[in-house]
């Protein structure tokens, strides 16, 4: 790391100009080529996705997305307007349905008017106020364009417009694509927290500013990235926004370690090229290490074997990698340039101010050979007292005093927002979910009010007929299914040209959110259809939006025990190794675990049971989209151990240096937790900003998120670990020795040679406050003296140098 940090200083320029060719490239071509993306989460192999394949093969001509106009009458006082039948509505809507018709894109519409009297009356509301028509277009929805969408639903607004007291509303997965919002205002938002953090914590702009510029650099290269990967493998249209989430989260805060160790080099009187030699060497190597983890918990997607997650976690992993490699090359490439700008004025002058007093005591006080000891004494005692002085040390002193009670406290808080989880519903929010000023919301409505909640959501049953038995089977079973319970309306038995394939429709009496839906689609596949078909080789598939939604759920749950188990087991490998102790690892795990129960709490008390839902513009409570824990555990396993890796990495160094538990930790927490804390505020205000985006998805997973970084560092890395690392002792660091002699040795710190005794600072006790119920045991050996590590160990804190 430190030849690769000497290369990127001394060649800055170049490294700059290289990265911005490389977005500039990647851009260029992402605009070129356009993107690929799919908003199919369809499970190959389910019953519902046989369905599908049999409908598309046996009435191609339905292969295309298929939307609806909504218009309700009575709004207004002209009672000549009361029914849709009324003259003026049926004239200006049957005009505007065929204008509709001609549209660019537009395949057909089946209009309520027309043809013979009653032959379309399964269109209208039995009240006369509310009817709908369907827009069948000609592409699938996620090859649909934007404008030729845009065409079809101005065009039927207008109509609105001529009838007074006509309401016209539009909805489906199509017209959804109107809704969505293009500008970047989340984003803004997130970066715009995250410099008032950077500024206050740096207090110097060019500080500032360097982390945002890597992290916007790298997560822009990575997103126009994931646009050329589309073509190439299946990709989520929520791909990008995740992408972006994570890597400005990231991105921002790797720089930020890297940037904040510089500021101490330099601090300590360092060349700005040596100081950030040796951070891009310290934190650089933690930033890796945290960056593989992240990548690592991310690609455990890939055991799940589902296509378009394969694609999000190849999408995420591509920006955490762009974000780790701009930290380690852009960013001291970047410090080359600032220089001292990296510290505000008043820590220059300040730097300025101890130089002259240092020089002038060596003048007048010690000699020559003692003047670099004498000033290091000076610098170190200044440290010392700022440190002990500030408010995370004497939290860190309090933890140690009390952690059974401050332990047992935020394992009270983890579970009681955890308890939301036991009512989780697995599901796919429908546009029922959606803001209540959006016109595929007031669609939903309508139709809702007017023919019933399950007519947004009818199941489409899909036999294949081989014979003439199965044929006669066919024909009877709508009268059949007209008689279950839950089954509102029936209609179909309609054949292919063929009539090979049959469709018919079955509208449920409760919404497709609605749990006694997904009960209905499971009598239907149980109970009603092997019994109506038993005679014959009829075999009739369940499809529809209820059906997918409940096959994909299925699907997840059933892989999830898989995919948890690896992502935990390998996470566990790598602090193993790492730490080179049992229980570390063990914690980190168990401390994931809570993280992510807690915040999958939180998402279901917004999202699922609307607790605040409004208030932010989320529209109202759905169910919790399927693959949301799956990505939820990944990321939050992977930026957990981010935290866990710079806590803990501290507190081993501590630990191989005095053999003192109570110490390292003590002294672990003081030294990292304010830069912990400062990055875990900038990651939440970068992920709590998306909830602006629009998207219901990703609003989820910047609620969820947020939350689990807020906890994980407030009350899990500042509290739980701390406190259960104290009443653990010693056997925190336990390791059986066959164990010890077989693990590879890996460190994230870098080796140093071990230092002068002179160069050990006075008065070190003082840099944390010492609890009052324990004497200190690194005071007792005297000022400076190092404690000799216990017998008991059997990591190899022995046979290294102390530091």
């Amino acid at each position: 790391m430190t030849a690769l940090a000497r290369w990127c200083l001394r060649r800055r320029l170049a490294v700059i100009v290289l990265w911005f060719a490389v977005l500039l490239g990647v851009g260029t071509s992402a605009l070129a080529t356009g993107s690929a993306f799919s908003n199919q989460y369809d499970v190959p192999g389910t019953e519902s996705g046989r369905a599908t394949t049999l409908m598309s093969q046996g009435f191609p001509d339905r292969k295309g997305d298929s939307d609806t106009i909504v218009w309700h009458t009575g709004k207004g006082t002209d009672a000549s307007t009361d029914d849709v039948r009324d003259a003026q509505v049926e004239k200006t809507m049957d005009r505007t349905l065929k204008d509709v018709a001609k549209l660019p894109g537009v395949a057909s519409v089946q209009s309520p008017y027309g043809g013979e009297r009653g032959e379309h009356e399964d269109r209208v509301s039995r009240d006369g106020r509310t009817a709908y028509a369907t827009v069948t277009f000609d592409q699938s929805v996620e090859k649909l364009d934007k404008k030729d969408v845009q065409r079809v639903v101005d065009t039927a607004q207008r109509a609105g417009e001529k009838v007074p007291g006509v309401d016209i509303e539009l909805g489906g997965p199509g017209i959804a694509l109107t809704e969505k919002q293009e500008g970047h205002l989340s984003e803004a938002v997130g970066i715009a927290v995250a410099a008032v953090v950077l500024l206050i914590a740096f207090g110097s702009l060019a500080a500032m500013v360097l982390p945002l510029v890597t992290a916007v650099v790298s997560v822009g290269t990575a997103t126009l990235g994931i646009g050329l990967l589309s073509h190439v493998m299946t990709v989520a249209d929520f791909a990008p926004m995740l992408g972006t989430l994570i890597g400005l989260g990231v991105g921002i805060d790797y720089a930020l370690f890297i940037v904040t160790r510089h500021r101490r080099g330099l601090k300590e009187g360092l060349p700005v090229d040596v100081a950030a030699e040796r951070a891009v060497a310290s934190a650089g190597r933690a930033v890796v290490f945290a960056g593989v983890t992240v990548c690592i918990a991310l690609l455990g997607m890939l055991v799940l074997r589902l296509s378009f997650l394969n694609g999000v976690a190849v999408a995420a992993s591509l920006t955490v990698v762009l974000a780790v490699l701009s930290s380690v090359t852009l960013v001291p490439a970047l410090l080359g340039v600032i220089g001292k700008r990296a510290l505000s004025r008043r820590e220059r002058r300040r730097m300025l101010a101890d130089a002259d007093a240092d020089a002038e005591g060596g003048t007048d006080g010690p000699g020559v050979a003692d003047a670099p000891h004498a000033s290091s004494g000076v610098s170190t005692a200044k440290n010392a007292r700022r440190a002990g002085g500030c408010a995370i040390a004497r939290w860190s002193s309090f933890v140690s005093r009390h952690p059974r009670l401050l332990g047992g406290i935020a394992a009270a808080v983890m579970v009681v927002l955890a308890v939301p989880v036991t009512g989780l519903q697995l599901g796919t929010s429908d546009q029922g979910s959606n803001p209540r000023t959006t016109t595929t919301r007031q669609a939903y409505d309508r139709l809702a009010d007017g023919f019933g909640p399950g007519t947004n959501g009818p199941l489409t049953l899909v036999g294949e007929i081989d014979d003439a038995a199965a044929k006669l089977d066919f024909e009877k079973l709508p009268d059949k299914l007209r008689d279950v319970d839950g089954v509102a309306h029936v209609s179909g038995g309609e054949l292919n040209g063929s009539g090979g394939t049959g469709v018919i429709t079955v509208v449920p009496d409760s919404a497709p959110q609605d749990k006694r839906t997904s009960q209905l689609v499971e009598d239907l596949r149980e109970d009603v259809l092997p019994e109506a078909t038993s005679s014959s080789s009829l075999d009739v598939r369940v499809g529809g939006v209820t059906a997918a939604h409940d096959d994909f759920a299925s699907v997840i749950l059933g892989k999830l025990p898989l995919f948890v188990g690896v992502v935990v087991s390998l996470g566990c490998v790598l602090l193993l190794v790492a730490f080179r102790s049992i229980g570390i690892p063990l914690k980190a795990a168990l401390m994931n675990v809570m993280a992510v129960a807690a915040a999958c709490g939180v998402v279901v008390a917004v999202f699922q049971w609307g607790w605040g839902s409004g208030l932010l513009g989320l529209g109202g409570p759905g169910p919790i989209e399927p693959f949301l824990p799956v990505i939820m555990v990944s990321v939050l396993f992977g930026l957990s151990m981010d935290y866990q890796v710079f806590l803990v990495s501290r507190m081993y160094e501590e630990w191989r240096l005095t053999g003192d538990n109570c110490r390292s930790v003590r002294v672990g927490l003081a030294e990292t937790g304010r830069v912990i804390n400062s990055a875990a505020v900038i990651m939440i205000a970068v992920f709590g900003a998306f909830v602006l985006s629009g998207d219901r998805i990703i609003a989820m997973f910047g609620i969820g998120l947020a939350a689990a970084v807020a906890l994980d560092a407030f009350v899990l890395r500042t509290l739980l670990v701390p406190a259960l690392m104290h009443m653990l002792g010693s056997a925190n660091w336990w390791l059986p020795k066959w164990m010890d002699r077989w693990l590879p040795r890996v460190s994230i710190e870098p080796e140093t040679p071990a230092p002068e005794p002179e160069s050990v600072p006075e008065g070190l006790p003082e840099s944390v406050p010492e609890p009052r119920a324990e004497p200190a045991p690194v005071a007792a050996a005297g000022a400076g003296a190092l404690p000799a590590p216990r017998d008991a160990l059997s990591s190899d804190s022995q046979n290294r140098p102390l530091r």
